[in-house]
């Protein structure tokens, strides 16, 4: 790596936790660069405007938890475990960063006012969806999940009990409200979509 490049993603993983504690958007360019130890005119050497830096930050942040989700994805053969592995590994809080969780703290963050993180977590909530329905979908031809599910359905209910827990625990500073829905949708997986022998 070249040393410009290194300093970029020094700066990165340096900012990231700011960003994402104070918004993408909100975090004052001197705190920033306090975090980071370099001047405005260093920072703008790397990037060419805070958004850029902070859109940067948000990759960075979601390109860890998705190695995270992944890596739990690959370590279980069976689709359900997968499924359930997933939910266990975002409700226990596996996928949280400084600041909490990115995708939450976007989502809240990411109004008309900035249509470059918006999209950017459009586009990281669609990988989110199409992976869990996919997983249902394997869970559904290995004979693991009721045929009569809709996938789409049940995905759009996890990511959303997975981030209202967030957004409950960050409001709150109270981790039981995401250990609640990481319980109710093991529940559910359990209950409403494994098939009965």
């Amino acid at each position: 790596m070249s040393k410009g490049a290194d300093t970029r993603q020094r700066i990165l993983e340096r900012a990231a936790p700011l960003l994402n504690r104070h918004g993408f958007q909100g975090a004052p360019v001197s705190e920033i660069m306090r975090v980071t130890g370099l001047q405005k005119g260093g920072l703008y050497n790397h990037f060419e405007s805070k958004e850029e830096l902070a859109l940067a930050a948000f990759d960075l942040l979601m390109e860890r938890i998705n190695r995270k989700v992944m890596e739990v994805h690959r370590s279980h053969d069976s689709p359900l475990a997968q499924l359930i592995a997933h939910v266990e590994l975002i409700a226990s809080g596996g996928t949280r960063t400084e600041g909490g969780c990115p995708m939450a703290n976007s989502i809240v963050e990411s109004d008309d006012a900035n249509p470059a993180l918006r999209g950017r977590v459009s586009k990281v909530l669609e990988q989110w969806r199409c992976l869990l329905t996919h997983t249902i979908a394997k869970g559904i031809a290995a004979g693991e999940i009721r045929a009569d599910v809709n996938s789409d359905q049940v995905a759009t209910r996890i990511i959303c009990a997975l981030e209202g827990g967030h957004i409950f625990r960050h409001f709150h500073n109270d981790g039981r409200y995401l250990d609640q829905m990481g319980e109710f949708l093991t529940e559910y997986i359990e209950r409403d979509l494994r098939v009965r022998s």
